[in-house]
């Protein structure tokens, strides 16, 4: 399916949101991580259970180092 991840088109073959972030390599455990779905917040505890549709435009938010 295609998703707009971040504001790129995306092939994916990710279910859900969690399955997502591994497909895009960031550490779901990991602070500060924060996920919109269609404009929508989805909360942390809703991840594994969030399912993705094509067309979907996904926002994944993560802190990164450096200064």
């Amino acid at each position: 399916m295609t998703l707009t991840v971040n504001g790129e088109p995306r092939q994916s073959a990710a279910a859900t949101v969690i399955a997502l972030l591994t497909e895009e390599g960031v550490q779901p455990d990991a602070k500060g991580v924060a996920v919109a779905l269609n404009g929508a917040v989805v909360r942390k505890p809703d991840w594994s259970a969030t399912a993705l549709a094509d067309g979907d435009a996904v926002e994944i938010v993560k802190p990164f180092s450096g200064g």
